[in-house]
């Protein structure tokens, strides 16, 4: 869900594991001049053709063919992790954006997927905080952005499964609290 706090989360992840790496579908939009318009004069972001999602693709295919360039494991993390042996040859992606699973090209790759979900109204009023290039135009929010999350969330239900749905108004803390703890148990699946 937009604003659902997916890179806020994100980052505070790659702080704490091993080895991290974040790829971040924000950073594959088109330029507004290539995004379709609709009959409403809504330009539709949220969908994947506004995304250059062959690049996104591309881009996290070269990180698992050489991943670990930039990570570093810091002795708070050595003792966290403790019970997991050679903790250093781990390397972690953490891919977030808001149609990942929707997009079939990388529904083999997710080891673990995670599904941030708002009830409308606090989406709606964390929308409005946050400026957007280009603004959010008046009925946006309800004539395409909120649409679109339903209809791929939606789709999301129909097709995916492994999923782990966190609540969105839970603090931050909480919410890192949940995924660190899951994702250090899959580590130490891994390693079993």
């Amino acid at each position: 869900v937009t604003n659902g706090g997916k890179t806020t989360l994100a980052e505070k992840l790659k702080k704490m594991l091993p080895n991290c790496d974040i790829i971040s579908q924000d950073d594959f939009f088109k330029p507004e001049s290539e995004v379709e318009t609709d009959e409403r004069g809504f330009k539709l972001y949220d969908v994947l053709d506004a995304l250059y999602m062959d690049e996104m693709v591309k881009s996290i295919r070269n990180w698992m063919k050489s991943p670990g360039n930039s990570g570093v494991v810091t002795e708070e993390l050595q003792n966290t992790c403790d019970n997991l042996k050679n903790t250093e040859d781990v390397y972690i992606l953490i891919v977030e954006g808001f149609l990942l699973y929707n997009y079939e090209p990388l529904c083999e790759i997710w080891n673990r997927r995670y599904f941030l979900t708002l009830p409308y109204e606090e989406c709606k009023r964390r929308r409005s905080t946050r400026v957007y290039q280009p603004a959010d135009t008046p009925g946006y929010f309800d004539g395409h952005v909120w649409p679109m999350y339903l209809k791929y969330k939606n789709e999301l239900e129909e097709n995916a499964s492994n999923i782990v749905y966190l609540d969105g108004t839970k603090s931050q803390e909480e919410l890192l609290s949940c995924v660190y703890s899951d994702i250090i148990q899959e580590l130490k699946k891994l390693r079993e």
